[in-house]
Protein backbone atom coordinates (compact mmCIF):
# COMPACT_ATOMS: atom_id res chain seq x y z
CA UNK A 1 0.00 0.00 0.00
CA UNK A 2 1.16 3.53 -0.76
CA UNK A 3 2.14 5.71 2.19
CA UNK A 4 1.91 9.49 1.98
CA UNK A 5 3.78 11.58 4.51
CA UNK A 6 1.55 14.58 4.91
CA UNK A 7 0.66 17.63 6.98
CA UNK A 8 -2.69 19.42 6.89
CA UNK A 9 -3.14 22.62 4.89
CA UNK A 10 0.07 22.14 2.92
CA UNK A 11 1.11 21.22 -0.61
CA UNK A 12 0.59 17.60 0.42
CA UNK A 13 -3.14 18.06 -0.14
CA UNK A 14 -2.42 17.89 -3.88
CA UNK A 15 -1.31 14.32 -3.47
CA UNK A 16 -4.25 13.31 -1.28
CA UNK A 17 -6.49 14.60 -4.07
CA UNK A 18 -4.42 12.83 -6.71
CA UNK A 19 -4.56 9.56 -4.79
CA UNK A 20 -8.33 9.85 -4.56
CA UNK A 21 -8.50 10.39 -8.32
CA UNK A 22 -6.43 7.27 -8.95
CA UNK A 23 -8.38 4.99 -6.64
CA UNK A 24 -5.13 3.45 -5.38
CA UNK A 25 -5.11 2.36 -1.71
CA UNK A 26 -3.02 4.55 0.55
CA UNK A 27 -2.38 5.58 4.12
CA UNK A 28 -1.57 9.00 5.51
CA UNK A 29 1.32 9.48 7.91
CA UNK A 30 1.13 12.82 9.72
CA UNK A 31 4.36 14.82 9.88
CA UNK A 32 3.89 17.50 12.53
CA UNK A 33 5.76 20.30 10.80
CA UNK A 34 4.62 22.79 13.46
CA UNK A 35 6.65 20.93 16.10
CA UNK A 36 9.66 20.29 13.85
CA UNK A 37 9.01 16.62 13.09
CA UNK A 38 10.16 17.20 9.52
CA UNK A 39 13.70 17.52 10.85
CA UNK A 40 13.68 14.12 12.54
CA UNK A 41 16.60 12.11 11.12
CA UNK A 42 14.27 9.25 10.14
CA UNK A 43 12.13 11.57 8.07
CA UNK A 44 15.11 13.43 6.61
CA UNK A 45 16.37 10.04 5.41
CA UNK A 46 13.22 9.87 3.26
CA UNK A 47 13.17 13.53 2.29
CA UNK A 48 16.46 15.39 2.76
CA UNK A 49 14.63 18.71 2.33
CA UNK A 50 12.44 17.97 5.33
CA UNK A 51 9.28 18.94 3.45
CA UNK A 52 5.91 17.37 2.74
CA UNK A 53 4.65 15.59 0.74
CA UNK A 54 6.74 12.44 0.50
CA UNK A 55 5.32 9.33 -1.12
CA UNK A 56 6.64 5.84 -0.42
CA UNK A 57 5.63 3.24 -2.98
CA UNK A 58 7.56 0.09 -2.21
CA UNK A 59 11.20 0.83 -2.98
CA UNK A 60 10.30 4.12 -4.69
CA UNK A 61 10.44 7.34 -2.67
CA UNK A 62 9.35 10.64 -4.20
CA UNK A 63 9.14 14.05 -2.62
CA UNK A 64 8.21 16.65 -5.26
CA UNK A 65 4.52 17.24 -5.96
CA UNK A 66 4.79 17.32 -9.74
CA UNK A 67 6.91 14.18 -9.78
CA UNK A 68 4.52 12.40 -7.42
CA UNK A 69 1.51 13.33 -9.56
CA UNK A 70 3.27 12.09 -12.69
CA UNK A 71 4.24 8.85 -10.93
CA UNK A 72 0.71 8.22 -9.69
CA UNK A 73 -0.80 8.90 -13.09
CA UNK A 74 1.43 6.19 -14.51
CA UNK A 75 0.68 3.84 -11.62
CA UNK A 76 -3.05 4.08 -12.33
CA UNK A 77 -3.36 4.13 -16.14
CA UNK A 78 -7.03 3.18 -16.02
CA UNK A 79 -7.79 6.51 -14.31
CA UNK A 80 -6.58 8.29 -17.47
CA UNK A 81 -4.94 11.15 -15.60
CA UNK A 82 -2.16 11.68 -18.15
CA UNK A 83 -1.99 11.74 -21.95
CA UNK A 84 -0.11 8.87 -23.52
CA UNK A 85 3.53 9.27 -24.52
CA UNK A 86 3.51 10.69 -28.04
CA UNK A 87 0.14 12.43 -27.64
CA UNK A 88 0.61 16.16 -28.44
CA UNK A 89 -1.44 17.02 -25.33
CA UNK A 90 1.32 15.49 -23.20
CA UNK A 91 3.43 18.59 -23.88
CA UNK A 92 0.91 20.86 -22.18
CA UNK A 93 0.40 18.32 -19.42
CA UNK A 94 4.11 18.15 -18.58
CA UNK A 95 4.52 21.90 -18.88
CA UNK A 96 1.77 22.48 -16.31
CA UNK A 97 3.26 20.01 -13.82
CA UNK A 98 6.46 22.06 -13.85
CA UNK A 99 4.76 25.48 -14.15
CA UNK A 100 2.73 24.94 -11.01
CA UNK A 101 5.80 24.63 -8.80
CA UNK A 102 8.34 26.69 -10.75
CA UNK A 103 6.07 29.67 -11.45
CA UNK A 104 2.89 29.66 -9.36
CA UNK A 105 4.48 29.15 -5.96
CA UNK A 106 7.25 31.76 -6.27
CA UNK A 107 4.77 34.21 -7.78
CA UNK A 108 2.52 33.76 -4.74
CA UNK A 109 5.47 34.39 -2.42
CA UNK A 110 6.48 37.47 -4.39
CA UNK A 111 2.97 38.88 -4.09
CA UNK A 112 2.48 38.06 -0.40
CA UNK A 113 5.85 39.45 0.66
CA UNK A 114 5.81 42.39 -1.79
CA UNK A 115 9.20 41.35 -3.13
CA UNK A 116 10.59 43.64 -5.80
CA UNK A 117 12.51 41.71 -8.45
CA UNK A 118 13.12 42.56 -12.11
CA UNK A 119 10.88 40.57 -14.43
CA UNK A 120 13.91 39.46 -16.43
CA UNK A 121 15.60 38.04 -13.31
CA UNK A 122 12.69 35.90 -12.10
CA UNK A 123 12.07 32.51 -13.70
CA UNK A 124 8.34 33.15 -13.28
CA UNK A 125 8.57 36.70 -14.65
CA UNK A 126 6.07 38.31 -12.28
CA UNK A 127 2.87 37.56 -10.41
CA UNK A 128 0.82 39.38 -13.03
CA UNK A 129 2.45 37.48 -15.89
CA UNK A 130 1.79 34.16 -14.15
CA UNK A 131 -1.87 35.01 -13.65
CA UNK A 132 -2.23 36.17 -17.27
CA UNK A 133 -0.83 32.81 -18.34
CA UNK A 134 -3.22 30.95 -16.06
CA UNK A 135 -6.17 32.96 -17.37
CA UNK A 136 -5.39 31.87 -20.92
CA UNK A 137 -4.85 28.27 -19.86
CA UNK A 138 -8.23 27.90 -18.15
CA UNK A 139 -10.31 30.06 -20.48
CA UNK A 140 -10.99 27.35 -23.07
CA UNK A 141 -11.98 24.64 -20.59
CA UNK A 142 -13.43 22.70 -19.21
CA UNK A 143 -10.00 21.42 -18.17
CA UNK A 144 -6.41 22.29 -19.03
CA UNK A 145 -6.29 19.59 -21.70
CA UNK A 146 -9.77 20.32 -22.99
CA UNK A 147 -12.36 17.66 -22.23
CA UNK A 148 -9.97 15.44 -20.26
CA UNK A 149 -9.24 16.00 -16.57
CA UNK A 150 -5.62 15.19 -15.70
CA UNK A 151 -2.96 15.41 -13.01
CA UNK A 152 -2.18 18.85 -14.41
CA UNK A 153 -5.57 20.02 -13.13
CA UNK A 154 -4.77 18.58 -9.71
CA UNK A 155 -1.58 20.63 -9.58
CA UNK A 156 -2.90 23.91 -10.93
CA UNK A 157 -6.33 23.53 -9.38
CA UNK A 158 -4.84 23.11 -5.91
CA UNK A 159 -2.63 26.16 -6.36
CA UNK A 160 -5.54 28.31 -7.45
CA UNK A 161 -7.86 27.01 -4.72
CA UNK A 162 -5.24 27.71 -2.06
CA UNK A 163 -4.37 31.08 -3.60
CA UNK A 164 -7.98 32.20 -3.50
CA UNK A 165 -9.27 30.65 -0.28
CA UNK A 166 -6.34 30.23 2.09
CA UNK A 167 -3.55 32.55 1.01
CA UNK A 168 -5.95 35.25 -0.24
CA UNK A 169 -3.40 36.24 -2.87
CA UNK A 170 -5.65 35.84 -5.91
CA UNK A 171 -8.66 37.95 -6.83
CA UNK A 172 -10.13 35.47 -9.31
CA UNK A 173 -11.43 36.47 -12.70
CA UNK A 174 -14.69 34.84 -13.83
CA UNK A 175 -12.75 32.28 -15.90
CA UNK A 176 -10.44 31.35 -13.03
CA UNK A 177 -13.32 31.19 -10.53
CA UNK A 178 -15.34 28.95 -12.85
CA UNK A 179 -12.37 26.63 -13.40
CA UNK A 180 -11.69 26.31 -9.67
CA UNK A 181 -15.36 25.60 -8.99
CA UNK A 182 -15.34 22.94 -11.70
CA UNK A 183 -12.29 21.04 -10.47
CA UNK A 184 -13.07 21.30 -6.76
CA UNK A 185 -16.58 19.98 -7.37
CA UNK A 186 -15.14 16.62 -8.37
CA UNK A 187 -15.97 13.75 -5.99
CA UNK A 188 -12.28 12.94 -5.55
CA UNK A 189 -11.58 16.48 -4.31
CA UNK A 190 -14.40 16.18 -1.78
CA UNK A 191 -13.07 12.81 -0.64
CA UNK A 192 -9.60 14.30 -0.25
CA UNK A 193 -11.00 17.08 1.93
CA UNK A 194 -12.79 14.49 4.05
CA UNK A 195 -9.70 12.29 4.28
CA UNK A 196 -7.59 15.21 5.44
CA UNK A 197 -10.21 16.42 7.94
CA UNK A 198 -10.55 12.92 9.40
CA UNK A 199 -6.84 12.79 10.14
CA UNK A 200 -6.41 16.25 11.59
CA UNK A 201 -4.69 16.14 14.95
CA UNK A 202 -6.97 16.73 17.93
Amino acid sequence: MLKLYWAPHTRAFRIVWMLEETGLPYTLEHVDIRSGAQDDPAYRALNPMGKVPTLVDGAAILSESGAICAWLAERAPDARLAPAVGDPLRARYLQTLFFSVACMEPAFLQKMKAIEIPKSAAGWGSFDLVMETVEKAVAEGPYLLGASFSAADVMLGTDLWYGINLLKVIAPTPAVAAYVERVTSRPAFKRAEAAEAARLPA
